[in-house]
Protein backbone atom coordinates (compact mmCIF):
# COMPACT_ATOMS: atom_id res chain seq x y z
CA UNK A 1 0.00 0.00 0.00
CA UNK A 2 1.06 3.59 -1.21
CA UNK A 3 1.86 5.54 1.85
CA UNK A 4 1.63 9.47 1.99
CA UNK A 5 3.60 11.89 4.18
CA UNK A 6 2.10 15.12 6.19
CA UNK A 7 4.01 17.73 8.21
CA UNK A 8 1.33 19.89 9.88
CA UNK A 9 3.22 22.77 11.25
CA UNK A 10 0.84 23.48 14.15
CA UNK A 11 0.12 25.56 17.50
CA UNK A 12 -1.41 23.94 20.59
CA UNK A 13 -2.99 27.00 21.74
CA UNK A 14 -4.46 27.24 17.92
CA UNK A 15 -8.33 26.35 18.09
CA UNK A 16 -8.03 25.99 14.30
CA UNK A 17 -5.26 23.72 14.65
CA UNK A 18 -7.47 21.55 16.75
CA UNK A 19 -10.23 21.30 14.07
CA UNK A 20 -7.48 20.44 11.64
CA UNK A 21 -6.45 17.42 13.51
CA UNK A 22 -10.08 16.54 14.14
CA UNK A 23 -10.76 16.79 10.17
CA UNK A 24 -7.49 15.13 9.20
CA UNK A 25 -8.20 12.03 11.53
CA UNK A 26 -11.56 11.82 9.92
CA UNK A 27 -9.86 12.56 6.09
CA UNK A 28 -6.86 9.35 6.99
CA UNK A 29 -9.75 7.39 7.75
CA UNK A 30 -11.68 7.53 4.75
CA UNK A 31 -8.36 6.68 2.33
CA UNK A 32 -7.20 3.99 4.75
CA UNK A 33 -8.37 1.22 2.71
CA UNK A 34 -6.43 2.97 -0.53
CA UNK A 35 -3.58 4.56 1.74
CA UNK A 36 -1.56 4.98 4.44
CA UNK A 37 -0.84 7.92 5.51
CA UNK A 38 2.38 9.21 7.91
CA UNK A 39 1.60 12.54 9.88
CA UNK A 40 4.97 14.37 11.25
CA UNK A 41 3.48 17.42 13.54
CA UNK A 42 6.04 20.53 13.36
CA UNK A 43 6.55 23.49 16.06
CA UNK A 44 4.87 26.80 15.37
CA UNK A 45 4.10 29.29 17.88
CA UNK A 46 1.91 32.16 17.61
CA UNK A 47 3.06 34.37 20.62
CA UNK A 48 6.38 33.51 21.12
CA UNK A 49 7.47 36.24 23.07
CA UNK A 50 5.02 35.42 26.14
CA UNK A 51 6.92 34.71 29.31
CA UNK A 52 7.18 30.92 30.43
CA UNK A 53 4.34 31.69 33.48
CA UNK A 54 2.12 32.30 30.46
CA UNK A 55 -0.31 35.95 30.74
CA UNK A 56 -4.12 36.38 31.55
CA UNK A 57 -6.10 34.67 28.58
CA UNK A 58 -8.81 36.50 27.78
CA UNK A 59 -6.84 39.88 28.56
CA UNK A 60 -4.69 38.21 25.55
CA UNK A 61 -7.13 37.58 23.51
CA UNK A 62 -9.46 40.67 23.86
CA UNK A 63 -6.12 42.67 22.83
CA UNK A 64 -5.08 40.48 20.72
CA UNK A 65 -8.48 40.71 18.42
CA UNK A 66 -9.45 43.79 19.06
CA UNK A 67 -11.66 43.51 22.00
CA UNK A 68 -14.59 41.23 24.00
CA UNK A 69 -17.24 41.49 21.58
CA UNK A 70 -14.27 39.88 18.27
CA UNK A 71 -13.48 37.59 21.07
CA UNK A 72 -17.35 36.42 21.80
CA UNK A 73 -18.47 36.09 17.96
CA UNK A 74 -15.00 33.90 17.52
CA UNK A 75 -15.58 31.64 20.22
CA UNK A 76 -19.10 31.25 19.12
CA UNK A 77 -18.61 30.11 15.49
CA UNK A 78 -15.95 28.35 17.17
CA UNK A 79 -17.77 26.25 19.24
CA UNK A 80 -20.40 25.26 16.29
CA UNK A 81 -17.21 23.79 14.25
CA UNK A 82 -15.87 22.14 16.95
CA UNK A 83 -19.50 20.24 17.61
CA UNK A 84 -19.55 19.17 14.26
CA UNK A 85 -16.45 17.72 14.45
CA UNK A 86 -16.48 16.29 18.05
CA UNK A 87 -14.73 18.91 20.08
CA UNK A 88 -16.31 20.17 23.32
CA UNK A 89 -14.40 23.82 23.38
CA UNK A 90 -14.81 25.82 26.55
CA UNK A 91 -13.27 28.89 26.25
CA UNK A 92 -14.57 29.85 29.47
CA UNK A 93 -12.55 26.93 31.38
CA UNK A 94 -9.36 28.60 29.71
CA UNK A 95 -7.42 30.99 31.93
CA UNK A 96 -3.78 31.07 31.01
CA UNK A 97 -2.25 31.97 27.84
CA UNK A 98 0.80 30.11 27.79
CA UNK A 99 4.20 29.48 26.14
CA UNK A 100 3.83 26.47 24.29
CA UNK A 101 8.00 26.40 23.42
CA UNK A 102 7.48 23.25 25.90
CA UNK A 103 4.39 21.93 25.11
CA UNK A 104 6.32 21.76 21.86
CA UNK A 105 9.36 20.14 23.03
CA UNK A 106 7.36 17.34 24.35
CA UNK A 107 5.50 16.67 21.60
CA UNK A 108 9.28 16.44 19.50
CA UNK A 109 10.02 14.00 22.06
CA UNK A 110 6.83 11.90 21.80
CA UNK A 111 7.85 11.41 18.04
CA UNK A 112 10.51 9.19 18.65
CA UNK A 113 8.02 6.63 19.93
CA UNK A 114 6.20 6.58 16.43
CA UNK A 115 4.10 8.52 15.19
CA UNK A 116 0.91 7.20 17.04
CA UNK A 117 2.66 8.64 20.13
CA UNK A 118 2.93 12.07 18.57
CA UNK A 119 -0.65 12.00 18.08
CA UNK A 120 -1.47 11.16 21.48
CA UNK A 121 -0.01 13.66 23.04
CA UNK A 122 -0.95 16.08 20.26
CA UNK A 123 -4.31 15.44 20.71
CA UNK A 124 -4.02 15.47 24.65
CA UNK A 125 -2.63 18.72 25.04
CA UNK A 126 -5.47 20.36 22.48
CA UNK A 127 -8.10 18.45 24.66
CA UNK A 128 -6.16 19.93 28.09
CA UNK A 129 -6.21 24.03 26.54
CA UNK A 130 -9.44 24.18 24.59
CA UNK A 131 -11.91 21.68 26.85
CA UNK A 132 -10.58 20.90 30.12
CA UNK A 133 -8.52 24.74 30.70
CA UNK A 134 -5.47 23.35 31.58
CA UNK A 135 -2.57 25.37 31.34
CA UNK A 136 -0.66 23.39 28.53
CA UNK A 137 2.24 25.63 29.38
CA UNK A 138 3.14 23.88 33.23
CA UNK A 139 5.63 21.25 33.50
CA UNK A 140 2.86 19.15 36.04
CA UNK A 141 0.60 19.48 33.47
CA UNK A 142 2.69 17.98 30.42
CA UNK A 143 3.88 15.39 32.66
CA UNK A 144 0.86 14.31 33.01
CA UNK A 145 -0.14 14.22 29.52
CA UNK A 146 3.06 12.36 28.70
CA UNK A 147 1.88 9.71 31.59
CA UNK A 148 -1.37 9.52 29.75
CA UNK A 149 0.61 9.09 26.69
CA UNK A 150 2.93 6.31 27.78
CA UNK A 151 5.71 8.18 27.93
CA UNK A 152 8.23 7.67 30.16
CA UNK A 153 7.25 10.45 33.15
CA UNK A 154 11.00 10.74 35.00
CA UNK A 155 12.46 10.61 31.58
CA UNK A 156 9.98 13.56 30.06
CA UNK A 157 10.16 15.31 33.76
CA UNK A 158 14.48 15.89 33.42
CA UNK A 159 14.15 16.79 29.70
CA UNK A 160 11.20 19.35 31.07
CA UNK A 161 14.25 20.73 33.32
CA UNK A 162 16.89 21.10 30.74
CA UNK A 163 17.18 23.07 27.86
CA UNK A 164 17.20 19.87 25.72
CA UNK A 165 15.85 20.70 22.38
CA UNK A 166 14.75 24.58 23.29
CA UNK A 167 17.31 25.95 20.18
CA UNK A 168 16.35 22.90 18.08
CA UNK A 169 12.25 23.59 18.30
CA UNK A 170 13.36 27.46 17.71
CA UNK A 171 15.31 26.81 14.46
CA UNK A 172 12.26 24.41 13.33
CA UNK A 173 9.90 27.29 14.17
CA UNK A 174 12.22 29.40 11.87
CA UNK A 175 12.40 27.39 9.40
CA UNK A 176 8.55 27.25 8.69
CA UNK A 177 8.47 31.02 8.68
CA UNK A 178 11.25 31.09 6.34
CA UNK A 179 9.34 28.91 4.33
CA UNK A 180 6.30 31.32 4.05
CA UNK A 181 4.31 29.60 7.08
CA UNK A 182 2.35 32.55 7.80
CA UNK A 183 -0.44 30.93 9.88
CA UNK A 184 -1.45 27.40 10.76
CA UNK A 185 -2.61 24.96 10.57
CA UNK A 186 -0.44 24.12 7.34
CA UNK A 187 -0.58 20.83 5.87
CA UNK A 188 2.79 19.63 4.06
CA UNK A 189 2.19 16.68 1.74
CA UNK A 190 5.08 14.88 0.64
CA UNK A 191 7.17 18.19 1.62
CA UNK A 192 6.05 19.79 -1.37
CA UNK A 193 2.28 20.50 -1.53
CA UNK A 194 1.10 22.64 0.96
CA UNK A 195 -2.38 23.04 2.20
CA UNK A 196 -2.93 26.13 4.32
CA UNK A 197 -6.12 26.42 7.23
CA UNK A 198 -8.51 24.27 8.58
CA UNK A 199 -10.10 22.63 5.68
CA UNK A 200 -12.84 20.37 5.22
CA UNK A 201 -12.70 16.32 5.63
CA UNK A 202 -13.32 16.19 2.00
CA UNK A 203 -11.09 18.75 0.53
CA UNK A 204 -7.86 17.02 3.01
CA UNK A 205 -9.31 13.30 1.79
CA UNK A 206 -8.93 14.28 -2.22
CA UNK A 207 -5.63 16.03 -1.27
CA UNK A 208 -4.47 12.56 0.16
CA UNK A 209 -5.79 10.74 -2.65
CA UNK A 210 -4.57 13.32 -5.77
CA UNK A 211 -1.62 13.28 -4.13
CA UNK A 212 -0.95 9.75 -3.85
CA UNK A 213 -1.72 9.52 -7.49
CA UNK A 214 0.65 12.07 -9.11
CA UNK A 215 3.15 9.89 -6.00
CA UNK A 216 2.43 6.90 -8.34
CA UNK A 217 2.81 8.24 -12.13
CA UNK A 218 5.89 10.26 -11.16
Amino acid sequence: MQTVSIDIVSDVVCPWCYLGKARLDQAVANVGAELQVAVQWRPYQLNPDLPPEGVDHKQHLAAKLGGQEAVDRAHEMLRGLGHADGIAFDFDAVKISPNTLDAHRLIRWAATHGDAAQSAVVGLLFKANFEEGRNVGDHAVLLDIATEAGLDRPVIAALLNSDADKDAVKEEIGMAREMGVTGVPCFIIEGQYAVMGAQSVEVLSNALREIAQLKATA
